[in-house]
């Protein structure tokens, strides 16, 4: 019996090429593989390797990602992967599951809400066949000009960018698509949200469909890693604002809450509203909004009412002391940016990051300090 790569090989792929996937549709993401602390050293694990079948809209312009094929050895069961392409499949942001053995396929579609078992890989889906259905369940058509940002290329290539990356990209131009116009991403700290904001202005201004963009974010040192990310890729139409210079001419513009007056220590946004008059921006994007002072950024978003926005937070997380004003707060923050931009659009968590070894793996050491070690100076 071969085992899971013979499996691939001699099974799978030339079934898979029979059906219409041929090897522009097929890609292998392969994960690093994360690290696990074992006495006090660090032990790599395997990474894994996942089918994304794609389809072709465009001849010339990058193909759509649409489901993860799970592959196992000839003598397993064609369920036995299902499950873990279900969950490959919701971090891929994909409508399809399938697992199989080399001669028969397990299907569970987001479509259906159905699995199917044990059908003959001879009736594996085509491209066209999953192409109809994640266009009926999504509600879009990937021909029209308004999905023409989610054919775009990366600038910077495509093996510069995570298979998460690309997921919370298309999550958001999937909704831009069907018209939609506010969105949240969560994604870990370490995971590259800059790098997503930066790709994704790049495949709406391609498409044509951006006119002027503000990328907001609350620190000195974030602005100067998003200044090198998107001067990088637009050139002189990235530029920064600043007190003396609104830069009103640039295609994109970076900015602090405190250059535009509206952080938590600003009384009137006086800065913002003598450059900017109402819907200057066709899209805004907001990093690391879960820890800005919601009512007095929230003037850039309700100024431009008829903008695309995007925020970009840190994963959620739960309190475990929810009492005192810090607290209460924080909360706050959280809950006002849900109710604003709804439910995230896509999730990579740190575990997520650690598991598929793109974050570092860390070892809790607890401590108990005696402040009577040394003395204190009166």
């Amino acid at each position: 019996m071969r085992n899971e790569a013979q499996t691939r090989r001699d099974l799978i792929d030339p079934q898979l090429f029979l059906r219409g996937w041929t090897n522009d549709l097929v890609k292998v993401e392969t994960t690093p593989g994360g690290t696990d602390i074992i006495d006090g050293k660090p032990k790599r694990r395997a990474g894994r390797s996942d089918y994304l079948l794609c389809v072709k809209i465009t001849e010339g312009l990058a193909p759509v990602p649409i489901a993860v094929l799970e592959a196992k050895k000839e003598d397993s069961s064609s369920s036995l992967g299902l499950q873990q392409a279900q969950g490959y499949a919701k971090r891929f942001n994909v409508l399809f599951s399938f697992s199989s053995n080399g001669k028969l396929f397990t299907e569970f579609g987001e479509d259906t809400g159905k699995i199917v078992e044990s059908v003959s890989l001879d009736n594996f889906p085509t491209p066209d066949e999953l192409r109809k259905r994640y266009e009926t369940h999504k509600k879009l058509h990937l021909e029209h000009e308004s999905a023409k940002a989610l054919l775009m290329r990366y600038k910077t290539g495509e093996a510069t960018r995570f298979y998460f990356q690309d997921a919370a990209i298309r999550a958001v131009l999937e909704r831009i698509a069907k018209g939609e116009r506010k969105m949240l991403l969560c994604l870990a700290t370490g995971t590259g949200k800059t790098f997503i904001a930066k790709e994704l202005l790049w495949k709406l201004s391609q498409a044509g469909n951006l006119r002027k963009a503000l990328f907001l974010i609350d620190r000195d040192e974030l602005r100067t890693q998003a200044i090198t990310h998107l001067q990088g890729i637009f050139g002189d139409d990235a530029q920064e604002i600043t007190t003396s210079n609104p830069n009103l001419n640039a295609k994109i513009l970076i900015a602090t809450y405190q250059t535009l007056n509206i952080s938590s220590q600003d009384k009137q946004p006086e800065f913002w509203k003598k450059n900017f008059p109402k819907n200057f921006f066709s899209h805004i994007i907001i990093d690391e909004c879960h820890r800005s002072a919601w009512g007095n950024w929230s003037i850039v978003l309700t100024d431009n009412p008829d903008a695309i926005h995007v925020g970009l937070t840190a994963t959620p997380r739960k309190l475990t002391n929810t009492k005192g004003e810090e607290s209460k707060a924080d909360e706050d923050i959280t809950a006002n940016n849900i109710k604003y931009f709804g439910d995230s659009v896509y999730e990579y968590t740190i575990a997520d990051g650690q598991n598929d070894g793109y974050l570092a793996a860390c070892e809790t050491i607890k401590r108990k300090p005696n402040i009577d070690v040394r003395t204190l100076a009166s």
